[in-house]
């Protein structure tokens, strides 16, 4: 009888491992979201440690489900996973973030889907670069949300534009020609986004798809790129929103050239300008 119950606890006590170890914990944000049945949900999300990651959010539908809101988009959640052969299950969730002001504002959602986009069309499993990518949508998400302007959100769009495509090894260059590494001169500088940056007059002659841009363009992304995402530059309280929409307009094409995904948001950012 003490052999049988002993036997007995020992697997009992091995499933619980086994359980445990199957389990993992993750700081993740929400990026899009799939109804799978009545109930529930498969949930989209980026995390600090993992890249992209599904999850199930089974009975999320409900209206007493425990998982609730914080399976909303565009929320910050400490999880943990039932790690599944192709889908995970999401056990458990604590909101970090919900970024309410996001919602109390058009333009501002509008903007915060674009960048959650962008993140779910360049992220991957398993991303050696997850922890930078999550830290910089997390600090881009929470100043959308306390931007006071409309040029101040513009900006960290612009920002987030930029420092994304840097990470994820699509960085444009933007201080020598692509083609014969030279500045070109200030009054003759063109961009191209299949060359994936500027060009001098010269080089830009045998290219078609080009567009001359004014060197202060090229001078504030450059800035833009080299400072960190929360850092003031001398540009800050100068660029109007006209000149950060041509901006935006610019990197807009060029992410979703390079982008392996099409975009959704981006006729919205047209139609909010």
């Amino acid at each position: 009888m003490n052999l049988c119950i002993t036997l007995e606890a020992f697997i009992r006590e091995a499933k619980i491992i086994s359980k445990m170890k199957e389990q993992f914990t993750t700081n993740v944000i929400n990026l899009k979201s799939y109804s799978i049945s009545e109930a529930d949900k498969i949930i989209v999300m980026y995390s600090k440690e993992k890249g992209l990651i599904k999850g199930v959010a089974k009975g999320t539908k409900k209206l007493l489900s425990k998982l609730g809101g914080r399976m909303d988009l565009l929320v910050a959640n400490k999880m943990m996973l039932n790690k599944g052969r192709n889908l995970d299950t999401i056990c458990q969730a604590e909101a970090l973030n919900t970024f309410f002001n996001l919602r109390q504002d058009m333009d501002k959602l509008f903007y915060a889907m674009y960048c959650s986009e962008i993140v779910a069309n360049f992220g991957v499993e398993n991303d050696p670069n997850s922890a930078e990518i999550y830290n910089l949508f997390y600090t881009c998400l929470e100043q959308i949300c306390s931007a006071k302007t409309k040029e101040l959100i513009k900006l960290c769009v612009l920002k987030f534009q930029l420092k994304i495509m840097d990470i994820t090894g699509y960085s444009l260059e933007l201080e020598e020609c692509v083609k014969c590494n030279k500045p070109p001169k200030d009054d003759e500088i063109y961009f191209s986004v299949e060359q994936g940056g500027i060009l001098c007059s010269s080089c830009a002659q045998d290219i078609t798809k080009k567009t001359k841009i004014h060197v202060k363009i090229k001078d504030f992304l450059v800035t833009l790129l080299k400072k960190d995402f929360c850092e003031a530059t001398k540009y800050d309280d100068l660029v109007t929103e006209k000149f950060l929409d041509t901006c935006i307009k610019l990197l807009k094409n060029y992410i979703e050239y390079y982008s392996p995904k099409k975009f959704k948001t981006a006729g919205i950012l047209e139609s909010i300008r």
